[in-house]
Parts: C-alpha cells; sequence; structure tokens
C-alpha cells in the first residue's frame, strides 16, 4: 500500500481538521458537505487514516462516543468544552443538538467555509 494518502481520504481528513474545537460533524454530515460518499465511507476513512486529526469530532449521528474509544473521547470532549447530555442510565451523550456543527465559519457572519 502506498503512504499516499487516497484523494477521499485526504478531502474526508480536511474537513475533520476544520470541526472548531467543542463542535462536531457526524460521518454523513461530512460526506455530504464534501458533496460525495456517505457516511460509511467517511467512516471507513477515519478508521484507517483519522488518527492524525481531532478525530473524536467526527461522530455517529445518535452522540454515542465512538465504541472502544469512550474513555479517550469524552477526555476531549470535557476538554474542548463540547455539549454533553447524560442517558436516563447515566452514561454520558453528545448533546448533538448544540455541539454540531454545520461547516460555516462561526465568526464569519454565515458565510459558507466550504465555498
Amino acid at each position: 500500500m502506498s503512504d499516499e494518502l487516497p484523494a477521499y481520504a485526504e478531502r474526508v481528513l480536511e474537513v475533520a481538521e476544520r470541526i472548531p474545537p467543542g463542535r462536531v460533524m457526524t460521518y454523513g454530515d461530512v460526506a455530504e458537505w464534501l458533496g460525495e460518499g456517505g457516511p460509511r465511507q467517511v467512516g471507513r476513512v477515519m478508521a484507517l487514516y483519522g488518527a492524525a486529526v481531532p478525530w473524536w469530532r467526527v461522530v455517529r449521528a445518535d452522540g454515542v462516543p465512538l465504541p472502544g474509544s469512550e474513555r479517550r473521547a469524552l477526555e476531549h470532549y470535557r476538554t474542548e468544552g463540547t455539549p454533553l447530555r447524560e442517558t436516563p442510565s447515566g452514561e454520558p451523550r453528545l448533546a448533538m443538538r448544540r455541539a454540531r456543527w454545520d461547516g460555516r465559519d462561526e465568526g464569519a457572519g454565515g458565510e459558507e467555509a466550504h465555498t
């Protein structure tokens, strides 16, 4: 396998790097933002190549921390001030309505970041 990343993987990782601290995008959000692929393709890229970027900011739509990496993800969320909620059984989840980022620069007066 080549050391060079596939072009799609590079684009996915660039989006992950743009997500501000304390915010998240779902796998589907990233695919939609790129205008190609889907949640599974984004998830595959993150699984294979995501360690070099803030992987904890690309999440499942249900707000459940990445299985197997829950503890590390939660440390990042708490450090960055990412909105969390607690389930009735006491498990932490992302508060998706508050944590989700739509890909716009937050201080840019609503201009889209990917124009």
